[in-house]
């Protein structure tokens, strides 16, 4: 076709399109609305070919803005495919080509079509939005002047178009770049709150809505107005704007309380009517606010007296009953988020610390986005619990009590997730009820509703803690046995449920399960069989997690031959480039570190495949490193999940992964790894390097000159769990090194003894680092002990929780040498070594002999006086315990 080139004539864009051309343009735009693949794929084809031409988007604008005879989606998506041109290439457009589309754009704001409307204000705010807002000085203005037109269609279409650049655009809006134009916007759209019409008036309190949360200087001058003007739109007919009115009340309680605080009482009622409102998405927006209301420090004052209002929840969800059949959609599966391995301590009192625990979410059966009224209703009811603990009590079991013996499924239902809801907050005063109560849920799993059965599931995991502190035969028994018949059940809900649910009780069960086990994996690999795509990813998850719980209880031959098949099976049949291996890793490492010499006929393809993976995203790293335009970025989860199975491996195998190491190049890669810029990366690499260190050190011995740098720059506790793991395996390697770890100690000894004296750091960062000074001081102890003084306290204080085992064994030793090579250095805080001492339940002979040694050398030097009056600051347990023990 004939391509017309930009005529300039007197000053101004002259421009018409080709009638070929255009024709060949609307036929592309027609052929892509095809649900045919391989016509889209050619039309996108032939539309990236046509944008060497420096007219064609010309032709796209005409269509959108000029060419009213074509279909309104035909115009729109012209408009579309413009909007994307702009996007990547926008840089290139020749003048002409951007200042036509610029005065198209401003001239049909205000098109009689909506939709048209809409897309024209789509591609004003991605033009400003690259950069243009500074290039296109008479935007704003031109639109501000629009909102007062007297035509309907303008002024809503200059609305629109605002809306979505103060989205887009809200900070350099708030910025002096632009000479600051809030200070005129934010008045102009307090004015069209009083907006005859509901579409205009949604706009304006929109438009207001983007400049609350990073408090605007303008907005925050209009505030009073700006709330005065929120109360007069309350009762609004217009569904939008009653959201957007909610919206605006739950932002102002976050940043601007002082101003609504004399209106509280009647923004409380205004919400709970909202929380009813017949508008799901309203209904929705407004039961935000309690969420956030619980947030705040006088929430438990201004809700008091509306308690028993509050307790009104509705049931909004389908029904499906039998659906384990229909394959699952890809948007039915959320993005999975890997949690990287994190080393941490035992405890006297529970199982691993973990730093965050968020697993525990409301009801947690849909993906993300499905966050719905009942949901959101679930968790204010969860939080508001966490706010007023047992107080809440009187005003929500008289209503719990009729909710949850209900004969209509729906309303009984409902009570079940109440129940599931008040659980964290309410536990010490729900107790007297649970005996009546688990029996009555764990009856409820066999409901005939699919959603009773699914809500039951999640509300039971909440009580697992309860259930597994009582006698096994009284509820954990039953309750575990209708779980798993839930696995297996025939609606896929109720199988995700079941199956999340069981993974919490795995948790708090543990070794309680071992009686169990071959009825438990006879269901879990059963399910292998029947579950679709998504359910099998909770499948993995709660297979590894029985596998944490009970650990070298599952190393029995027929345990292995029942679960390792089915595994093994879907491990060959994913590709290396599936997302779906990291559960299938994740749960592979649980099962590699229980299972112990169990899982080595298995070993070597797991870990040649994950050396391999590992080596694999590394170089594609690098060619994207040195062409980021011929080559994509890799997903380094996949790097991450099999460093982490690696772990799992070293772990289990210890001793017999020896030969896997000789035989690959794991630590030239885990050398890279460990300077990757992505912290993850770094943290599996040092938890890796901890796990081979104690596996096999004849391997890593060889490159500790290169390591220890690294070493010592990761100990920066801005990463957490990065400094964590680090910290870890520098322990470990001292272990290891004895004291060749001489030269090395200057590399990490100040960092450790600053991390152990911050303030705010999390327990089991404190936890590794004091057993890693230890360790140094136990093969160093000249290099270590001057600085004594500087970390005895904190040391002390840090391990004085954590149970007896070989780390903490080995951290106590080399505290005892530090002490006898610098004993002035703890003699101001000896109380806390005392304490610390006493925390040993069964310290081996040497160790107490040590201890003995230190106590009896400090009360000899100080005389029995004033050991007396010394000890008599101790707490009684500890003065009995060292008597007891130690004979002090």
């Amino acid at each position: 076709c004939v391509w017309l080139y930009l005529q300039q004539t007197k000053m101004e864009y002259e421009w018409k399109p080709d009638e070929q051309g255009l024709q060949q343009i609307l036929q592309l735009l027609k052929e892509s609305q095809s649900p045919d693949t391989t016509i889209q794929r050619t039309v996108q084809q032939k539309l990236e070919q046509l944008n060497q031409y420096p007219d064609f988007n010309n032709y796209l604008i005409f269509v959108l803005t000029k060419l009213k005879s074509e279909d309104e989606p035909t115009r729109s998506l012209s408009g579309l495919i413009l909007k994307n041109n702009v996007k990547a290439h926008f840089q290139n457009f020749p003048n002409g080509v951007t200042d036509f589309i610029k005065s198209e754009c401003l001239n049909n704001i205000g098109d009689s079509s909506p939709l048209i409307r809409a897309t024209v204000g789509i591609l004003i705010t991605t033009i400003a939005s690259k950069g243009e807002l500074q290039n296109w000085p008479d935007l704003l203005p031109k639109l501000c002047s629009l909102l007062d037109s007297e035509d309907y269609n303008t002024c809503e279409g200059a609305f629109g178009a605002l809306q979505k650049i103060c989205e887009d655009s809200a900070e350099i809006l708030d910025s002096d770049v632009l000479d600051r134009p809030l200070n005129i916007m934010i008045p102009k759209f307090l004015q069209f709150f009083k907006h005859s019409s509901p579409k205009i008036r949604s706009h304006a309190v929109a438009c207001v809505n983007q400049f609350i949360i990073s408090r605007t200087q303008a907005l925050m001058l209009h505030i009073d107005s700006f709330i005065e003007n929120l109360f007069a739109l309350a009762g609004d007919e217009e569904p939008e704007v009653r959201k957007n009115v909610c919206r605006a009340l739950v932002m102002l309680l976050e940043v601007r309380m002082d101003r609504l605080l004399p209106h509280m009482h009647n923004i409380v009622e205004y919400m709970l009517q909202r929380t009813q409102d017949q508008d799901e998405n309203v209904a929705l927006e407004a039961c935000e606010f309690w969420l956030t209301l619980a947030e705040q420090p006088i929430c438990k004052d201004v809700l008091i007296r509306h308690l028993p209002k509050i307790f009104l929840l509705k049931n909004t969800q389908g029904d499906v009953e039998e659906d384990e059949t229909i394959p699952d959609s890809e948007q039915d599966i959320r993005p999975r988020f890997h949690r990287s391995r994190t080393v941490a301590q035992q405890h006297d009192e529970d199982g691993i610390e973990e730093e965050e625990d968020d697993d525990d979410e409301i009801d947690d059966d849909d993906t993300i986005s499905d966050w719905n009224l009942r949901k959101c209703s679930a968790a204010a009811l969860d939080v508001l619990a966490n706010v007023y603990r047992d107080e809440l009590l009187p005003h929500i079991l008289p209503l719990l009590k009729e909710l949850l013996f209900h004969h209509e499924w729906v309303v009984k239902e409902s009570g079940i997730l109440v129940l599931g809801a008040i659980a964290e907050g309410c536990m010490q005063g729900m107790i007297p009820y649970l005996p009546e109560l688990i029996p009555h849920l764990i009856q409820c799993l066999s409901d005939k509703k699919a959603l009773v059965r699914s809500i039951t599931c999640w509300t039971l995991s909440r009580y697992a803690h309860w259930v597994v502190s009582q006698p096994p035969d009284t509820y954990l028994k039953p309750l575990m046995t209708e779980l798993l018949k839930r696995i297996l059940d025939s609606n896929k809900r109720v199988q995700e449920a079941a199956c999340s649910a069981f993974a919490t009780l795995e948790e708090e069960a543990c070794t309680e399960l071992v009686p169990y086990l071959a009825y438990i994996l006879d269901t879990l690999v059963f399910a292998f069989s029947k579950y679709q795509h998504k359910n099998l990813l909770i499948l993995y998850d709660a297979i590894g997690t029985l596998a944490d719980s009970v650990g070298h209880h599952l190393n029995k031959p027929e345990y292995i031959q029942m679960l390792m098949p089915p595994l093994i099976q879907k491990w060959n049949m994913l590709k290396d480039e599936d997302k779906d291996l990291f559960p299938l890793l994740e749960c592979l490492s649980s099962v590699a570190t229980a299972l112990q010499s169990g899982f080595l006929p298995y070993c070597e393809p797991v870990y040649q495949r994950c050396v391999n993976l590992v080596q694999k995203t590394l170089a594609q790293a690098m060619l994207n490193n040195a062409q980021p335009d011929q080559y994509e970025a890799p997903d380094k989860d996949f790097m991450i999940v099999a460093l982490d199975l690696l772990s799992g491996l070293a772990e289990g195998l210890g001793g017999n992964i020896e030969q896997l190491v000789a035989r690959s190049n794991i630590l030239t890669l885990m050398y890279q790894c460990m300077q990757d810029k992505m912290p993850e990366v770094r943290q599996s690499s040092f938890a890796l390097l901890g796990d081979l260190t104690k596996a096999c050190f004849q391997h890593v011995k060889p490159c500790i000159a290169d390591f220890m740098p690294i070493l010592g720059t990761n100990l920066n506790p801005e990463f957490i769990s990065v400094c964590n793991n680090a910290t870890w395996a520098i322990g470990e390697i001292s272990i290891q090194m004895g004291i060749e770890m001489q030269p090395y100690i200057p590399m990490v000894l100040h960092q450790l003894v600053e991390i152990i004296n911050r303030p705010n750091t999390p327990k089991t960062l404190l936890e590794n680092t004091a057993i890693t000074i230890g360790r140094l001081g136990y093969v160093c102890p000249q290099e270590v002990a001057p600085m004594l003084q500087q970390f005895i306290r904190p040391w002390c204080t840090s391990l004085r929780n954590i149970r007896d085992n070989e780390e903490k064994d080995s951290a106590f030793r080399g505290i005892c040498t530090m002490i006898s090579v610098n004993p002035s250095g703890v003699i101001q805080d000896f109380i806390f070594f005392c304490d610390a001492v006493a925390s040993w339940i069964n310290p081996k002979d040497d160790l107490r002999d040590m201890f003995c040694k230190i106590l009896h050398g400090f009360k000899n030097q100080v005389g029995d006086e004033n050991w007396r009056r010394f000890s008599d600051q101790f707490p009684l347990p500890l003065k009995e315990r060292l008597a007891a023990f130690y004979g002090v």
